[in-house]
């Protein structure tokens, strides 16, 4: 059975948010590599794209995470949370997040998004050419790079795609060569 069936078994076909069953479709929680039903909720597209900055916040659409951020799955629950910190400026989602439970693991990669943080603080990323990078972009090596504790080198013009980043350091991005995680410096990539 694929991830989308999983999933849509799990959730009865309804979005794992609103309930609505127009669109649906699977979303990976960033700055995930591999999909799995574990870090993938079933989502409608109105969701998805407020989710992914597409379409403007409709704050009383998020109501929904009232009761969605006590769904039995962890991945709906990490995403019901990125949310509600998103919204955190209307009030309402403050009480949310206080009653709101994540053990350590799953707090760990609810954060790893900066969704918590203010804007003034959060890092970001950029290619040599100043364009914002974000997780799940794809870049290309603008030079030869030897790989630290290997004898790998990644060639120039090698495509690295859906990045992850380091959300400690503007300068780091991870990313998959030659079946290989790597860290790569930002100074030496171009976002594609």
């Amino acid at each position: 059975m694929s991830i989308l069936q999983t999933l849509q078994e799990r959730s009865n076909n309804t979005c794992e948010l609103c309930t609505s069953t127009d669109s649906l479709t699977q979303y990976t929680l960033p700055p995930s590599l591999n999909e799995n039903v574990d870090n993938s909720v079933l989502v409608c597209k109105n969701c998805l794209d407020q989710i992914e900055g597409n379409a403007d916040m409709d704050v009383n659409h998020w109501r929904c995470l009232n009761d969605c951020m006590w769904n039995e799955n962890v991945a709906v629950q990490i995403l019901s949370w990125r949310m509600l910190q998103r919204l955190r400026a209307e009030g309402w989602p403050k009480d949310l997040l206080d009653m709101m439970y994540l053990d350590d693991e799953a707090m760990a990669l609810a954060r790893a998004t900066g969704e918590h943080e203010d804007e003034a603080s959060k890092i970001i990323h950029r290619d040599l050419n100043g364009v914002i990078l974000e997780n799940g972009d794809s870049v290309v090596l603008i030079k030869d790079l030897k790989v630290k504790g290997s004898s790998m080198v990644a060639k120039q013009g090698t495509a690295v795609r859906n990045i992850r980043l380091d959300h400690e350091n503007a300068e780091y991005i991870e990313g998959k060569v030659d079946g290989q995680n790597i860290v790569i410096i930002t100074k030496y990539v171009k976002k594609t």
